[in-house]
């Protein structure tokens, strides 16, 4: 099989645990750039927390943002595809974050809006102070996110955490009956609410599409039950060693953890060979 597109999710798959690239994974997808071949990034995260690992690809490619909400083209800094939350439900979401006392991060626009810190928000805020200043996400403490909400021109998603596993499954049940919105875990204690019907394979498959490209010549590489879409729909759908069993089992290949050099041994096997 010839493939044409590498789609790659970062956190626990293209990323260590150190948010870095490794040396191999970057040299192998150098190559298969150089080939031709379409490097994809199709990501939970917003896209101003993409810039230092688009960047070190030298990628000319939109990436695919916050679970397939929208797809964001770095070469002209707009968003297109885009089928966010509205106001109303956004606001339905953040009643819901208080009445559960979850802590809820929303994605609107250019920011990544919070009302009080977390372990997640201080770490990443620390993480980003390490690059360079037109390299860091973005995030804006705001005094009311019920305000923000109704002043956002699009909005995203919601990024839920909660030490509680119980509780945050109860939360995500209780978003899906009441306001009839997805849910997705992204990390072990992360729900990312977002617009039903989104997904990162929906995405990805409907921007191939206007490539040219099928879904069977895509390599698609992820770690987490939001990767499932894509990891399903692709020629070759690729689950990180670091996945859960129920992710593993939804996949063609299961490989090393994220801080192996499997990818690269993927794509200089069944890529570039």
């Amino acid at each position: 099989m010839t493939y044409r597109v590498i789609a790659l999710d970062l956190d626990g798959t293209l990323l260590n645990q150190q948010k870095k690239i490794l040396p191999e994974s970057l040299n192998a997808l150098t190559l298969a750039r150089q080939q031709g071949i379409k490097i994809v990034i199709v990501t939970g995260r917003h896209h101003s927390a993409i810039h230092p690992f688009y960047q070190a690809l030298q990628l000319d490619t939109p990436a695919i943002c916050c679970n397939g909400t929208y797809v964001y083209d770095y070469q002209r800094g707009q968003a297109s595809h885009a089928n966010p939350l509205s106001a109303e439900q956004a606001k339905n979401v953040i009643a819901l974050l208080q009445e559960f006392d979850i802590h809820g991060l929303m994605y609107a626009d250019d920011d990544m809006y919070y009302q009080y810190p977390t372990g997640h928000v201080v770490r990443t805020q620390a993480w980003a102070s390490t690059l360079p200043q037109q390299q860091r996400p973005r995030f804006a403490q705001v005094e009311n996110l019920t305000r923000q909400a109704e002043t956002s021109h699009a909005i995203w998603k919601f990024a839920t955490s909660h030490a509680d596993i119980p509780t945050l499954n109860h939360f995500s049940s209780e978003v899906e009956k009441r306001l009839g919105l997805a849910c997705e875990w992204s990390w072990q204690d992360q729900v990312d609410i977002a617009q039903t019907g989104n997904s990162k394979g929906k995405l990805l498959r409907q921007w191939l599409g206007e490539q040219g490209i099928s879904m069977k010549e895509v390599v698609a590489f992820g770690d987490n039950f939001n990767d499932i879409s894509m990891l399903e729909g692709a020629g070759l759908g690729v689950a990180m060693g670091n996945s859960a069993d129920e992710i593993k089992a939804r996949a063609n290949l299961v490989i090393g953890s994220n801080e192996e050099p499997s990818i690269a041994d993927v794509i200089r096997s069944r890529v570039l060979a």
